[in-house]
């Protein structure tokens, strides 16, 4: 994420700088900040970002940290710094602020009750609340669908399996950028950045649970879910070692849980039941694999229409996060 000969972000002359905090040798302390140019003349703001930022329960660890990051805010000539995004609104985004005792799932912020406190102790307003969601899976209850009656109108879903992985992801891409077009905080992310964003999930791939929507050639819909990777890291504490090929081959035959990225429609095919045919044909393929449990990715509390969708499926709120943002003085 931080090496700037590998990602399109930094590749791109978005200034960027991070920090660690240590106490007697230990690092105790971590933020990434970052002026993302394309956000910034996109949504007219005039903004760094904060990202990555975790520390321990100390009030001095964490303002050193957080100066540090408005320093370099100030210096680039920005008048607001807000966070937490590692590295974009197009990945892991938030703070957050309720659901601690909640087991996470993959691409989902994790962090202790104390973060958002330092935050706010350190004048810090929270802002921007988004919501995550589980779903059980034996009592979910999926959308009606007609799926005869998409085919006759010209709609059918292309395969997402490792031999046409890269077009699929690319109809992905165009499927997601048009979808999500007037989102706030979202910049089109290009061939490159998705694919640094979304490369890595080849070799978790579960091809019977993702699925792109065409209509004629086009794509028009689709929805991304992956199996979750956080039994497998909490096994092998993110390390590679001897046992690490075993805990795998456990995770690989023993996935329970699952997690939805995202999914989008393209704005001139929405009103047409698209969004609920696909996620009921991924609740009907995630019960056939025998997985039990599926996670949703961050809703905004601004966005309606995903709200009611997940309370007709019968999803429960997860975790509550929020965005914190702080005026810098020049």
């Amino acid at each position: 994420m931080l090496d700037e000969s590998k990602n399109p972000l930094l590749l791109d002359n978005n200034p960027y700088a991070f920090w660690t905090a240590h106490v007697d040798g230990k690092a105790k302390g971590r933020i990434i900040s970052l002026v993302y140019k394309k956000s910034n003349a996109r949504h007219g703001t005039n903004r760094a970002q904060f990202g990555f930022f975790d520390c321990a329960n100390d009030p001095e660890i964490a303002g050193t940290l957080l100066n540090a990051a408005e320093i370099f805010a100030r210096d680039q000539g920005c008048d607001e710094l807000v966070g937490n995004f590692n590295l974009t609104a197009m990945q892991q985004a938030g703070v957050m602020t309720d659901g601690f005792g909640a087991r996470a799932y993959t691409d989902m912020i994790a962090n202790p009750r104390h973060i958002p406190e330092l935050l706010t102790a350190h004048g810090y307003e929270a802002w921007f609340p988004m919501t995550t969601f589980e779903v059980d899976l034996d009592t979910a209850v999926p959308p009606r669908a007609d799926f005869d009656d998409l085919t006759r109108r010209g709609y059918h879903f292309a395969p997402v399996d490792k031999s046409e992985f890269q077009q699929r992801f690319e109809d992905a891409r165009i499927v997601l950028n048009d979808g999500f077009d007037e989102n706030p905080m979202f910049v089109p992310l290009t061939p490159e950045e998705f694919q640094f964003q979304a490369g890595e999930m080849m070799s978790i791939l579960d091809p019977r649970l993702s699925s792109i929507l065409m209509h004629d050639d086009r794509p028009v819909g689709t929805v991304i879910c992956i199996p979750d990777l956080n039994g497998f890291l909490t096994a092998t504490r993110s390390r590679f070692r001897l046992m690490t090929p075993i805990h795998f081959l456990r995770y690989r035959l023993n996935r329970r849980r699952a997690v939805i990225i995202f999914y989008s429609v393209a704005k001139d095919h929405h009103g047409q039941g698209l969004m609920g045919a696909m996620l009921n044909r991924t609740i009907a393929a995630l019960r056939q694999a025998k997985y039990e449990q599926l996670g949703i990715t961050w809703i905004a509390d601004e966005n309606p229409a995903s709200l009611r969708q997940m309370e007709k499926i019968g999803a429960r709120p997860l975790q509550n996060l929020h965005l914190f943002r702080k005026s810098i003085p020049q």
